[in-house]
């Protein structure tokens, strides 16, 4: 039930090495034609916008999320010393704007609501507890895991009934959570139905 919802609030916050034109604009998907079929592959990887087979050619890198947060900070490729081919091929440095996504990254969690020292402690010492256990009795862990979900459920609904009720806004929940609105939306969900 839960797990499906912490990938999407950890995919709430998904970095990438962006692109943009040279007329400014970012792209939407390449396709690929890879003949008949109803399926047709596409990427939105910056690699994939190399101008090859009337592809359209990244002009600039950025630093890209999930959440729609784009890096301020561009990042030129220099097209006159690039060979042609595919650009994933190229020796181009990333670092600009993946660490740019990092640093974007790090500023989402430093606005999360941190956890107490009990509680932190507490997690802590349940996860090691749990990963001990799978190598001597992954039967007991499977328990201790169901009665967690159990917890989980009845302690989830109550929070989430509590931030209903004191209306408390979306944005500021998925701050808290450290992701996207509509990834927070869909945890509160999970919880109750909004």
């Amino acid at each position: 039930m839960t797990d499906r919802i912490l990938k999407s609030l950890s995919a709430g916050h998904t970095g990438s090495v962006g692109v943009l034109l040279a007329d400014g604009s970012e792209p939407g998907p390449v396709y690929f034609d890879v003949g008949s079929g109803a399926h047709v592959p596409s990427s939105t990887d910056w690699h994939a916008y190399d101008g090859r087979m009337g592809r359209p050619r990244a002009a600039v890198l950025r630093g890209a999320c999930s959440c729609g947060w784009r890096g301020p900070a561009h990042y030129p490729l220099d097209w006159s010393v690039l060979e042609e081919g595919p650009l994933w091929k190229a020796d181009i440095d990333l670092s600009g704007p993946t660490g740019d996504v990092k640093a974007h990254v790090s500023v989402v969690r430093d606005q999360a609501v941190p956890l107490s020292d009990a509680l932190t402690e507490l997690l802590t010492g349940l996860s090691r507890e749990l990963s001990t256990a799978v190598e001597e009795s992954p039967l007991v862990v499977l328990k201790a895991l169901a009665d967690l979900r159990h917890l989980m459920a009845g302690v989830g609904e109550e929070a989430a009934y509590a931030v209903r009720a004191d209306r408390i806004p979306m944005a500021e929940v998925a701050t808290a959570l450290g992701t996207s609105e509509q990834a927070a939306h869909s945890f509160l969900a999970d919880y109750h139905q909004l």
